[in-house]
């Protein structure tokens, strides 16, 4: 039992720190970072960050692969993902009229992080 609450506090103290590591690499590439593990009634949105009148929705997943990561996000998640992003855009004034995008930052060990805008376009 010790064992499994340590594995889960490991993995989510490594979850953080992948999305602290991804807000870093957004904000070097002219996003503004505008929450961290927003709670919606659909989705937790682990980045929502804006760049011009863009508002990138950003799933942040540490794996072995750049495939493995976009694996790990299913159909019925990016579907809750982008229904969250609408409804935070449509209550924040600033954020009305903005684009809504679904990106993925993948983080793999030994690699430079890979931001993909637009990840699931079409999909």
């Amino acid at each position: 039992m010790k064992a499994r609450a340590a594995r889960g506090a490991a993995a989510r103290l490594s979850g953080r720190r992948g999305e602290v590591l991804a807000a870093l690499w957004l904000m070097a590439k002219g996003y503004r970072i505008l929450g961290f593990r927003l709670k919606t009634p659909g989705a937790e949105i682990d980045l929502l960050a804006k760049r011009g009148r863009v508002l990138a929705v950003v799933e942040v997943k540490r794996r072995a692969s750049l495939e493995a990561a976009l694996d790990a996000v299913g159909f019925d998640q990016r579907d809750r993902l982008r229904r969250a992003a609408v409804t935070l855009a449509a209550r924040r004034p600033g954020l009305q009229g903005a684009s809504v995008r679904l990106d993925l930052l993948a983080l793999a060990p030994g690699r430079l992080p890979m931001h993909i805008p637009d990840a699931w376009k079409g999909a």
